[in-house]
This record gives C-alpha cells, sequence and structure tokens, in this order.
C-alpha cells in the first residue's frame, strides 16, 4: 500500500488557528479498485471557509474530525487509472487537498473542460472562486447594468473576481480592502472607488462614496462592512452574503446598528454557496471564460511552495497576506 504526506488536523482551534493545531504525517493510500484514479496533487487551495470546518459545529459541510487529514481544493494530474472516464495524463479538479497525492472513485474527480488556461485557474477564477463570485452577484444578488456595488474584501480571490465581472457588466464598483497596495490594485481592475477599511471607518469612506447609496451588497466580511452596507443600501437593495471572515476566529459579534433598515429599505440578504447552481456551470464557464479570453477578467496570485507550506498559507489569509487568490504550488 502506497502512502503520501497529508496534512492532519491535531486539535481544534480556539480562536486564530497556529501552527500546532497542525499535523503532516504520512497517510496510507488504498490500492486501486475498479473505478478508482490516483492523482498527484499539482497546485492546492486555501480558503477562509475552511476555518469553519475545524469547529466541531454543524454547519453546510460535516466538520473536520482531529486526526483526520484535511480537504480542500486542488489540481493535478492522473497518474494511475482503473476508470475509463479519466486516463493517465487527463487533469482533473478535485476535493482531496492538503495533501501531495490523492486516490478516490473517479466520481470525486472533474476533468478540466479543453480550455487552454493555466491548471491553477482551475482553483482560481474558472473554478470555486470564480463561480462563487459569479453565481454570487449575478444569481444571487441579480445585480445588473446601472447598479451600485459595494464589494468586501475586494483584493481577495472571490472579491477580486466580483469587482471585474460587475465592471465587465457595466456596474458602478466600490471595493473595500486593507493597505493602499491592494486599493491601488482594485483600482487597476476598474473598481471606480477603492475604500482603504484600515484608514478610516469603512461606513464614513462608504456613504461619501456614493452618498445616493448602494444597490448591491457582496459580504466577504461581515462586521462593520455589512453595518456600512446596510446603513448605504438603497430601496430594494439586494445582499449576498459569501462569507464573514471577520467573525470565524471568534470575538465581538457584528453591531449591526442598521438592521431595522431591513424593513424600511425592502433589502433582502440572501446566503449562498456555489453548488447551489451546479446545473448552471456551462452558463459560467462561458462566460468567464470569453473574459478571461477578452482580458476583462484578470487574475492575481498569491504563491506558497512546497506541502510544508499549507499551513501558513492559510493562517495569511487571516492576516491579510494575500493579492487575489491564495495557492500552495507542489
Amino acid at each position: 500500500m502506497a502512502g503520501t504526506r497529508a496534512w492532519h488536523l491535531k486539535s481544534r482551534p480556539s480562536g486564530m488557528p497556529d501552527p500546532g493545531n497542525f499535523e503532516l504525517k504520512e497517510l496510507a493510500l488504498p490500492s486501486l479498485e475498479d473505478g478508482m484514479v490516483r492523482v498527484q496533487n499539482s497546485w492546492l487551495s486555501v480558503d477562509p471557509y475552511m476555518r469553519g470546518r475545524m469547529n466541531d459545529v454543524k454547519s453546510y459541510v460535516p466538520p473536520f474530525e482531529v486526526g483526520a487529514p484535511l480537504q480542500g481544493g486542488a489540481v493535478g494530474k492522473v497518474v494511475e487509472s482503473r476508470a475509463p472516464e479519466l486516463q493517465p495524463g487527463d487533469t482533473v479538479f478535485h476535493m482531496f487537498g492538503w495533501r501531495e497525492q490523492a486516490v478516490g472513485r473517479a466520481e470525486h474527480f472533474t476533468k478540466v473542460p479543453a480550455m487552454h488556461v493555466p491548471d491553477h485557474q482551475w482553483l482560481g477564477n474558472l473554478g470555486l472562486t470564480g463561480a462563487t463570485a459569479y453565481f454570487g452577484l449575478l444569481r444571487v444578488a441579480e445585480a445588473k447594468q446601472g447598479d451600485t456595488v459595494f464589494v468586501s474584501a475586494a483584493a481577495g480571490a472571490v472579491g477580486s473576481a466580483v469587482v471585474q465581472i460587475a465592471k465587465a457588466k457595466g456596474m458602478t464598483v466600490v471595493g473595500s480592502a486593507g493597505g493602499e497596495e491592494k486599493c491601488a490594485w482594485l483600482r487597476e481592475l476598474g473598481a471606480d472607488f477603492a475604500l482603504d477599511y484600515r484608514a478610516r471607518p469603512i461606513i464614513k469612506q462608504l456613504t461619501e462614496a456614493v452618498p445616493s447609496g448602494i444597490d448591491v451588497y457582496f459580504d466577504n466580511v461581515g462586521g462593520d462592512h455589512l453595518d456600512a452596507a446596510l446603513a448605504a443600501a438603497r430601496q430594494n437593495a439586494r445582499f449576498a452574503i459569501c462569507g464573514m471572515i471577520e467573525g470565524y476566529n471568534g470575538g465581538e459579534p457584528p453591531a449591526l446598528r442598521y438592521l431595522m433598515r431591513i424593513i424600511g429599505a425592502r433589502i433582502m440578504l440572501k446566503g449562498f454557496i456555489y453548488t447551489d447552481y451546479m446545473s448552471e456551470m456551462g452558463d459560467f464557464y462561458r462566460d468567464m471564460g470569453g473574459w478571461m479570453a477578452s482580458g476583462a477578467v484578470k487574475a492575481r496570485e498569491t504563491v506558497q511552495d512546497g506541502i510544508e507550506s499549507v499551513p501558513e498559507a492559510f493562517l495569511g489569509l487571516f492576516r491579510g497576506d494575500n493579492i487575489g487568490k491564495m495557492l500552495v504550488r507542489l
């Protein structure tokens, strides 16, 4: 029986995780049976939602188990197959990340569509990241040409995709990010307003930038950003609630001082995950592929190298170390 190195959850974090919560050790891989494949991973994704799975709480996906290998998005190549639909050399994306090799049934691995893009894009703008931005903005929030859209964590992986999709669709975009370097990149992507939340309270900056208010809020942060969006919402504003990274490691809950505006302004708030829209992935590949080919949507990555760097890359998400997608290259 072959093995691979894989990161395991050693203990459940309390508050902000630290390297001691993770352990890199050998993981036995089962022998291939009919219908199974073995994949050599080349790129691993780390994403904020993984923090929630480290808690022993009920959610839309089961929690990680202490002592068990962690999971996340990954791209790799099939090196051995006993499934006719996947052959050695095929590039696949899957959810058996945080490890160097993966073995499983073929249905758990998706062969990438025939598009000439770098492999890591299947974890970025053409993967979970881009699909979350696309469906959250266009399906959940029903954003349309002429809308004013506010995006929190706009220099992150999902947020930067939202900014660019919104501009491609003819919207006014207000993006929030931490620090001038990230704000400069937002302006480069076409954001009409780039707000540095570290400089001044976000609610003051938002209402100054768009005194007439916002039609759409794409929430990656929660906390004071959600508060600001509620305060600035126009009549019948739509909020796509994608993530709330400000609360993932505990701490004080958001103030929600303007919660009652939901009633008066008839604000719609809807939480979602991109897998709610799997039946529409063809539309996503068509549109995102076209935007990437034309240059309307660009990618930027923050890359760490080697399996040893996975926990540090993950922790970097909560320090704001990344611009664009955080990836680990094996």
